[in-house]
């Protein structure tokens, strides 16, 4: 049982013990930092490693804690900065998800001589006659989490187990916590990066750790003209309306549009120049287990708090979803999901365009 310290987590190891199973909590030791906002403190503070062993303890099960900090680093902080120094928006909680809590506590896992990993997501997994298994959203729709687990393979997903994703959303959970008696029934979730500080967020990070990021450049329009100058390029991200510092063009709002790191140019024009129908992927990974080249219908999204929209689906040497309306600021770095129906059918990181 992977326990951040969180009620989702806690539930969950409830509802396995309750069910009758061995359960084994584990923590991952991530991030040595001691936040005091619980919004900013995520799944890897040190209040929220004891509050995991408060609850292994009020379930009778063991819990160990377990030092990934190597690896958090080199998978999940690295890759975030140099996304962010290559003009790009990363998610560091997929990463994290990737190659963390489905690489590291898998093989975790199966040393133990456990038979599944579970953890607090809100997901579903169908294992299906013919032996192959299908990651779902969640039932409850508004706290879906399927999208940030979309690189979940096959082997990944016979082993994995989802106990919150057949319940009615976090207001259940939080009542399950509270009938339980688990302390943390009220514990606020979590809303910033684990490993950036509470006031200056991710700037003040990325400028610590690569002051060369911040090195200032030129705002422009699409045409090239120099409109301002800006002190750094990891400080905006596309769609971006505030900090820009330039004044509306014709009575309307300008928005960053791209980021072009060779040049050290930010590129910003109106609201329409934000929109496209055709998102470029990198590294597509088909969770269905099933990959094609094209075209599939499905429904996708391009982050994580957008309504699934109609789209076709192309995969081969050049994959790409093409939605049937234009959608909104398609962001270099961020996910694109695409499902077909409840079912996860594969996803993908948004490429540079």
């Amino acid at each position: 049982m992977a326990m951040s310290g969180g009620v989702d987590s806690s539930v969950a190891a409830a509802l396995m013990v309750r069910r009758g199973f061995q359960v084994i909590g584990l923590t991952m030791q991530i991030w040595q930092e001691s936040q005091t906002d619980h919004r900013h403190a995520g799944c890897c503070s040190l209040g929220a490693v004891e509050d995991a062993r408060r609850i292994g303890r009020a379930l009778g099960i063991p819990h160990y804690v377990v030092n990934y900090r190597d690896e958090f680093r080199d998978k999940v902080i690295v890759d975030f900065i140099e996304e962010y120094g290559a003009g790009r928006t990363p998610n560091p909680c997929i990463q994290c998800n990737r190659h963390l809590k489905f690489a590291h506590l898998l093989a975790k896992m199966r040393e133990l001589g456990c038979r599944t990993l579970v953890t607090g997501h809100y997901a579903r997994v169908r294992h299906l006659a013919d032996g192959s298994h299908r990651l779902l959203a969640a039932r409850a729709s508004e706290k879906d989490q399927s999208y940030v687990l979309y690189m979940l393979d096959q082997g990944s997903l016979a082993v994995s187990c989802f106990p919150l994703g057949e319940l009615g959303g976090k207001d259940i959970t939080r009542r399950m916590a509270a009938e339980l008696g688990l302390h943390v029934a009220d514990k606020p979730d979590s809303q910033e990066i684990c490993f950036v500080g509470e006031a200056g967020g991710y700037r003040e990070f990325l400028g610590k750790v690569r002051p060369e990021m911040f090195v200032g450049g030129e705002i422009v329009d699409a045409d090239g003209r120099v409109l301002a100058e800006h002190d750094g390029i990891a400080g905006f991200t596309v769609g971006q309306r505030r900090g820009i510092r330039v004044a509306a063009k014709n009575g309307k709002a300008l928005y960053v549009i791209r980021i072009e790191p060779a040049t050290r140019r930010v590129v910003v024009g109106e609201n329409d120049e934000l929109l496209t129908r055709t998102v470029g992927l990198d590294r597509l990974f088909w969770s269905s287990g099933e990959p094609a080249e094209g075209p599939v219908p499905v429904f996708a999204k391009i982050r994580y708090n957008m309504d699934a929209q109609p789209a076709v689906l192309w995969g081969g040497d050049d994959p790409r979803i093409v939605f049937d309306s234009p959608v909104r600021a398609v962001t270099p770095g961020q996910t694109a999901v695409a499902y077909r129906g409840k079912t996860v059918i594969a996803g993908g990181t948004i490429r540079q365009t």
